[in-house]
Formats: C-alpha cells, sequence, structure tokens
C-alpha cells in the first residue's frame, strides 16, 4: 500500500500472503494430480495457463459486463467523479476508472489486477438511496481495496476455483456420456479418468473456496477500518451498511440472484429472499452486527462522537 494515506494493516498483508502461499501449494498439487490421474500434460498446462491469462487480464471486463455496468466520466456523472477525486486526493492514491452498473440492487464493488487497471463502480441502486457522506464512506471502503491490494489477491485467488470448476463440469458430462470411448487394455477406462478428474477438482475447488471466504470476511473488516480512519466518519458507513441491509429486503428475488456471484467483491452481500446462508464458515462477509460493532469503537477512538 505504498505511498496510500490508508490505514496499514498487517493482519490483512499476512492474511494475503498466507492465503497466496496455501492457495500456490493447493494450485501446484492440482496440477501434479490431474497429470497423475491420465489427463496429458500439455492438456493440463493449455488449460491451466489459458484460464490464469484470460482471468488476469480481464478479470475487470468480465465483472463489468457480467453486472450490465459501463464506465462513465466527468461528464456523466459529475457528482460521482467528485466523490472518488476528492478521497483520492485524500489518500494519495491513483484515480481508478469509475463506472456505473444499472440495477436496483444498491451496492458498490472494485475489480481490477493492479491500480492502472482497477475499476470503483456504484450501482444506480445506491446512487439513489444514500446521503452525500454515506455514499463517500462506501467509495471510500471500496477504494481501500484497491490500495490494500487485496482486490487483485481475490481475483488471482478466485481462477483456481473457476478452473476446478470447469474441470469438475467437464469431467461429470464426459462420464455421464459413457467416458468418449472403450476402456484401454494399457490402462484406466476414460470413465474412469474422468471420475478422478472430477474428484480432485472437486477437492481443490473447495479448498480454495474455504480459503478465499475466509480472507474475504476479514479484508471487509479492514476497508471499514481504513474508510472510517480517512473519512473521519465512522458513523456515515455504518449508516450505509444499516440502510443498504434494511433495503435488500426491498429488491426483487431476481435482481438479487443475479448479484450474489458478485457478494465476495461487494461493499455487503446481496442475498435472495429464498436464499440459504451457509453460516460464518461460507460466508463472504462478516455479520453486519460486527462491522458497525467496529465503527462505533472507531467512533470512540477518534473522539468525535460521529
Amino acid at each position: 500500500m505504498a505511498g496510500s494515506k490508508f490505514t496499514p494493516d498487517r493482519g490483512l498483508t499476512a492474511r494475503m500472503v498466507l492465503t497466496m502461499g496455501l492457495l500456490g501449494v493447493v494450485y501446484v498439487a492440482f496440477i501434479i494430480a490431474l497429470i497423475l490421474v491420465g489427463l496429458p500434460w500439455p492438456l493440463v498446462v493449455v488449460l491451466v495457463v489459458g484460464f490464469a491469462v484470460v482471468q488476469y487480464f480481464t478479470s475487470d471486463k468480465i465483472a463489468l459486463y457480467a453486472m450490465g455496468a459501463h464506465e462513465v466520466t466527468p461528464e456523466q456523472a459529475p457528482q460521482l467523479h467528485a466523490v472518488v477525486d476528492r478521497l483520492c486526493a485524500m489518500a494519495d492514491m491513483p484515480k481508478p476508472r469509475v463506472a456505473v452498473a444499472d440495477t436496483d440492487v444498491p451496492n458498490a464493488f472494485a475489480t481490477g489486477h493492479n491500480e492502472k487497471k482497477a475499476v470503483v463502480c456504484a450501482t444506480t441502486g445506491i446512487l439513489r438511496r444514500l446521503e452525500p457522506e454515506e455514499l463517500e464512506a462506501v467509495l471510500a471502503h471500496e477504494l481501500s481495496h484497491v490500495a490494500h491490494r487485496d482486490v487483485m489477491v481475490m481475483t488471482i485467488a478466485g481462477f483456481l476455483g473457476i478452473v476446478a470448476g470447469f474441470l469438475t463440469q467437464m469431467g461429470l458430462r464426459f462420464a455421464a456420456f459413457g467416458g468418449g470411448g472403450n476402456r484401454n487394455s494399457n490402462g484406466p477406462s476414460p470413465a474412469m479418468i474422468a471420475l478422478a478428474v472430477v474428484v480432485v477438482s472437486a477437492i481443490v475447488w473447495a479448498l480454495s473456496f474455504l480459503l478465499t471466504r475466509a480472507l474475504s470476511r476479514y479484508r471487509e473488516l479492514a476497508a471499514d477500518r481504513a474508510a472510517a480512519y480517512l473519512t473521519g466518519r465512522p458513523s456515515a458507513l455504518g449508516s450505509a451498511l444499516t440502510k443498504i441491509t434494511g433495503d435488500m429486503a426491498r429488491i426483487p428475488s431476481r435482481d438479487l440472484r443475479q448479484a450474489e456471484p458478485f457478494n465476495a467483491f461487494f461493499f455487503t452481500p446481496a442475498f435472495s429472499k429464498s436464499g440459504f446462508n451457509m453460516g460464518q464458515l461460507l460466508a463472504t462477509h462478516p455479520p453486519v452486527e460486527r462491522r458497525l460493532e467496529q465503527l462505533s469503537s472507531i467512533s470512540r477512538q477518534l473522539g468525535t462522537g460521529a
């Protein structure tokens, strides 16, 4: 976070390093396991490298497209750009691109694999609902993700799960069609190879899922802290958090379901009314009560009563 005035978070840095290290071990084991179960190594290399390149260099474009978002100029969204300009000046950091997603789901997110490719996006739903100081606090939260570089780590970490999920689906389809051929007398049948790929991929997907979820919960608390100290108004962030989570219940389930895949990147998760909460182990964010408690504590520390 060199050059930024966001409050440093050594706990977040340590967790990012640990997560990337553990994912690296899982990643190498995944490649070895795929080769051992019978997949040709050139195919494994093509899949892994191909997905890595696409995920790393196009993550921002994919996220914006999937959310129906588009970049906006200062002329198109002067108030939104003014807030981002002010916060970037306060934080002494490069200004990211600014985007707006046309959805009533009140939320915001940041994406991109580095500061030059970073994008901060706000939905039309959050722009309509929040007061200026609340919007500033939420955008400070999102900008801290860029400054902390945890957006980059989450982008890279998510790659392994995508590859594992893709291979699991392909293996299941291959096995469902009978393995695509007869048993080879010199080795395992194609169906058995497909089943082995499914098992290995499922295990890797589960491990990467749990590791990224644990990092995601902590990074949200870190971003809340950084935003509160930067703006000096923790109550504004708490007010925005309370308002957004309360309004989620009034959003159509169809819109929430479309937004749910991006929960790990959102300011606060979007859950459909028919959704099922798997508990803290699988949550992308800490409980709202925990976040509000932290903000109240920061308010007391600042001694402003804000």
